[in-house]
Order: C-alpha cells, then structure tokens, then sequence
C-alpha cells in the first residue's frame, strides 16, 4: 500500500524510522507466516514517496515482492529507490523466486536490512548478491529488536526444534486450581482474550489429556465468540476422550522431545504448551521452555491444598534455583501478564 509523500528532501525520514515502521510491519503478523518468517519492508522511492508491505501467509508474496508490487501498481519506479527490510532478502528458490532477483531487477539503489536470515539456504548469500551486483547494502539497524520479534523462526532455522511458550493461569498464591480439579476462571476476560490472541499467533498448542478430562477445552482461538479463519494444530499428550471438544486434535504418546523435533521437520515454528501442572512440569524440568507467561489474578486460595503450577520434583537447595529474567509485566483488566525467559539461549549466540 502507499503511506506518505515527503515533499522534500530535507523532510525524508530517518533510516531508523524507516526500519521501525518495517518493524511495526512485521510485528502485525507476527505467527501467522510458518514456516516463512513474518518480514516487514519499506520502500522510499526517488521523489520521496514510501510504499509498505509485509509477508503474505504461503504460498503468497514476500514482503520484499509486496512493496515491489505496490510500486508498480502506482504507476511508479523503484530505480534509485531505498528499500528497507526486517531480514535478509531470499537468494534461493523456494515456495517464491529469490526476492533478491526480483529487487535487482526493479533497480534499487540501497537495501537496509535488519538482521542476516540464520537459514543455512541464505546466510549471507543474499547480501553478497545483492553486493555483487552494486548495490549498496546495509545491515544491523535495529538488529536486536527485530531479532527478538523473530525468535521463533530463529530457534526453528538455527536449533531445529519450535519455540515454546509455556501459559498458565495463576492466583496470587501459585495455584493453577482448586482441590477439585476446577479452574475456571481464575482470570478475568482481558486475560483471557489475550490467550486467544496467544492462540492465533501459534503454530501448535499442546495441552495433556488430564486437561481434557478436567475442563474440556476447545483450545481454539476466538474473538468475540467466533473462531478465527487461522487455528493451530492441536496435540493432546494422551488419549483423547470421546466426544472432547478439543477435537480434531492430535493424539501423541511419546517422548516429547522428539515431538518438537518432528513439528520442526513439519515446519511448525511456535508451540504454545496449555497443559495443567504434569505437562507444565514435563516441559520446564527437561529445558524445553522459552518462555514462560503466567496470567496472575488477585485471588488465593489460602492454602497448601490447592494444585501447584509444577506437578512433580523440584529443586532440592537454593544453588540449583532456575533463574531467568522478566521481559513484560502488563495489566490485563484485573489480572497482570507475566512473561519471564531464561537469561541464557544456549542455542543462539
């Protein structure tokens, strides 16, 4: 689409605003382009006038090919232009024609581009084509924002498993539910509606079939009451019971590590894991979180009885605490969003 006209050089944006709004792009579809990673591109052509355009859900358009298309679809050239891109432009053949072919052919003076695509099938091939051939190009400009917008694709390219997301539900005291089995609601319906959200943006979900047992949820992403047109895979660690509402979903009974590994090979990107306190023990004890988001509701349960967020053994002395860091806090009505990572990736630099 066309975004502004400068009317003069002296009021061209910077290129860190430029990038920024590629960012912002980007960020828009963030999970909704596996196995492609979700890109943001900008292009200011010679007389100042910018076009915009982010990655198409495959098999559509890069979106280097889609601000290239909104160019020409306004009757307007890209020679000479500036182009501004969240991740290194494809140089090989895939679902789409390299971007970078397409990029030199339309006569782009200079490429700004965020981070270098780790794909082993880019990698740098397509800054030194576009190198190659004289174009100017630049790299790093808000490296590391936008290297952890991408994460996801980062860890699937470079690691070879998803990115997972561990969510619970939580009172103030720790506790996923009463001594019942119940658990809903311990959130309010801002919390919730970010959960579908959650939902939307991911790959997979992966809930245990204690969970379906106990609620029977659908685990389907929603906006007022209607399920949107994208929906994850849904995998239940056991036997689903006849009739779940989480149906159709997947059974699998098996190590999980080897279930990441295989939702990988499948080009899944995100794993949302929404199981109860076993499944959330499984997962944080063997290191296969990334991150954890923990709904908080200014509720207790006023004792030891009620279900913890890990079911199983934990730590024995404070030297072994697993320690990681905060990356949000955010007001949810109510409740409050708490996001916590490791401190360390040890599969990214």
């Amino acid at each position: 689409m066309v975004g502004i006209v400068v009317p003069s050089q002296s009021d061209i944006p910077s290129d860190e605003t430029m990038m920024r709004a590629a960012l912002e792009l980007a960020s828009s579809i963030a999970g909704t382009t596996s196995p492609n990673p979700w890109v943001g591109a900008v292009l200011i052509d010679r007389d100042g006038e910018v076009f915009e355009g982010f990655t198409e859900p495959p098999p559509g358009r890069h979106a280097e090919i889609v601000v290239l298309d909104a160019v020409k679809n306004a009757g307007k050239s890209a020679e000479g232009s500036t182009l501004y891109v969240t991740l290194e432009p494809c140089s090989h053949y895939g679902r789409t024609p390299p971007c970078v072919n397409s990029i030199i052919e339309a006569g782009v003076k200079r490429v700004v581009v965020a981070i270098q695509d780790p794909d082993p099938k880019v990698n740098g091939s397509g800054i030194k084509k576009l190198e190659d051939v004289g174009i100017e190009v630049e790299v790093g400009l808000l490296a590391n924002e936008v290297e952890e917008s991408l994460m996801p694709y980062i860890k699937h390219r470079v690691a070879g498993v998803p990115w997972v997301t561990l969510k619970l539900a939580i009172s103030a005291d720790g506790r996923i539910a009463a001594p019942d089995g119940s658990s809903q609601w311990i959130t309010g319906e801002v919390a919730r509606e970010d959960v579908h959200l959650m939902r939307s943006r991911s790959d997979v979900i992966i809930t245990g079939a204690g969970t379906v047992r106990a609620d029977d949820p659908q685990l389907t992403a929603r906006e007022g009451g209607d399920q949107l047109a994208r929906q994850p895979l849904r995998i239940v660690l056991g036997k689903i019971p006849q009739g779940a509402r989480v149906l159709p979903a997947l059974e699998y009974d098996g190590d999980v590590a080897d279930l990441l590994r295989g939702l990988a090979e499948e080009g899944y990107m995100s794993v949302l894991v929404e199981g109860g306190s076993v499944v959330a023990h499984e997962f944080h004890d063997a290191g296969m979180v990334d991150r954890y988001v923990f709904y908080m509701a200014p509720v207790l349960f006023g004792g030891d009885d009620a279900r913890a967020m890990f079911s199983g053994p934990g730590v024995q002395d404070m030297n072994s605490l697993w320690r990681g860091r905060f990356v949000e806090m955010t007001p949810m009505g109510d409740d409050i969003k708490v996001s916590i990572e490791p401190k360390e990736r040890a599969w990214w630099h």
